[in-house]
């Protein structure tokens, strides 16, 4: 009798939590990866040990009831072929894998502008991680700034922890955003999702230009369609949208095409066994992932998934497309920052070093932007927007790493 593949999936969001309960469910002998300490991925964070919702709670149920083997606090720091090398609290440890489903989620896009790395300035999902954590946002002045679905999310959990949300700045136009609604209409469910959100005060076609402070954040200047207008405020949540994780999509091999990994009808990559769901083939929410991280699971596992979730599937993907173009970023945004706004942080690199540079590889070897702790993450997309420069691409280690655990971590995981 044939051995179960092994099917290695990397990332507990939504999106890894279905294909790794989809795969075990299939027949296929499963390990499911993350790097925090519980599943749930930022959508669902400090719900496996907290009260979840009833969607994630239906998902938290059926991985505790599988043969899932949940390896978390893992990062992945090393990708050869048919084994993954991995850094946790135990040491490093490489895997093998027969199949491989990247699940890797995204990250906020972030733009500079004048203070954005004062102390009290943090991404809008950073925030929302660290009152998830446990900080007191109670009484506190807090403006949401950016764009997209996470502000609103952002800003309704920090009203429900006490704070003041003074204002959630939305830089797209309400022409742009009233063209969600006949989209809504059709999926109830979110249309009730957003209902508390009306509650907020959302400000649409509205900027952070600067943010001001001695010591930490103390003002925040918004550009809006009447002029500028001041709030004084303790902290400020701003993030421009999601970015794709695709480092070791990109180390892997995996053909990506405009920021995205490129995918079949069955989520395969370029690279045989290994598929990509969720984030890594587009933005479009967890109904998105939960449909593509099944559809990847059960392929994984060599079961064929069925008409209606392919179908649900494609439906998912429309509907991220309509986000996006609803969200696309303003041109104004371009101009925010001055010569000397810092842009790369790891590396304090400002923008008016960067000014002569065509290229981003050419900033990565004299300026150093690019070159830091973060390998480009916080800063390459900012540069992408800013100056339409290429990506750079990742480097092994994925993440910084002890000499220890890298050498651990390219062991033959068959080798006692």
């Amino acid at each position: 009798m044939a051995e179960p593949p092994r099917v290695l999936v990397v990332g507990a969001g939504p999106a890894g939590l279905a294909a790794a309960v989809g795969a075990a469910r299939a027949g296929a002998a499963v390990t499911l990866v993350d790097a925090l300490p519980e599943p749930g991925g930022q959508i669902w964070r400090g719900q496996w040990s907290g009260r979840p919702g009833a969607m994630a709670a239906a998902w938290f149920r059926a991985l505790r009831a599988s043969a899932v083997d949940l390896r978390l606090g893992r990062r992945v720091i090393t990708a050869q072929p048919g084994r993954l090398g991995l850094a946790g609290p135990g040491g490093p440890e490489a895997v093998g894998f027969d199949r491989l489903v990247l699940a890797t989620g995204a990250r906020e896009r972030f733009l500079p502008f004048p203070g954005w790395t004062l102390p009290g300035v943090l991404g809008a999902g950073g925030l929302q991680a660290l009152v998830k954590g446990g900080l007191d946002l109670r009484g506190q002045r807090v403006v949401v700034a950016g764009s997209g679905p996470l502000l609103l999310a952002a800003a309704s959990c920090f009203r429900a922890r006490g704070a003041r949300v003074l204002a959630v700045a939305e830089q797209a136009g309400l022409g742009a955003l009233l063209a969600l609604a006949p989209g809504l209409c059709r999926r109830p469910r979110l249309l009730f999702q957003a209902l508390p959100f009306l509650a907020l005060p959302v400000r649409t076609g509205t900027w952070v230009t600067r943010a001001e402070g001695a010591d930490r954040l103390r003002r925040v200047h918004l550009a809006t369609g009447t002029g500028t207008r001041v709030l004084e405020a303790d902290f400020l949540a701003c993030g421009f949208g999601l970015v794709p994780n695709l480092d070791l999509a990109q180390v892997l091999g995996c053909e990506v095409r405009a920021g995205l990994v490129v995918v079949d009808a069955l989520l395969r990559t370029s690279l045989p066994g290994v598929f990509a769901a969720g984030e890594a083939t587009g933005i479009g929410g967890v109904d998105k992932a939960l449909a593509e991280g099944r559809i990847a699971g059960l392929a994984a596992a060599g079961q064929a998934p069925g008409s209606r979730l392919l179908a649900a599937a494609r439906r998912t993907r429309a509907w991220g497309r309509t986000l996006e173009a609803a969200y696309a970023l303003r041109p104004e945004l371009r101009g925010l920052w001055r010569p000397d706004t810092v842009l790369c942080r790891c590396e304090n690199v400002t923008a008016g070093a960067l000014q002569g540079f065509t290229r981003g590889r050419d900033a990565r070897l004299q300026a150093r932007c690019g070159m830091g702790r973060c390998q480009g993450r916080t800063c390459g997309p900012a540069t992408e927007f800013l100056f339409g420069w290429a990506p750079g691409g990742p480097r092994l280690p994925l993440v910084p790493t002890a000499c220890a655990d890298l050498v651990g971590a390219l062991a033959d995981p068959e080798q006692p």
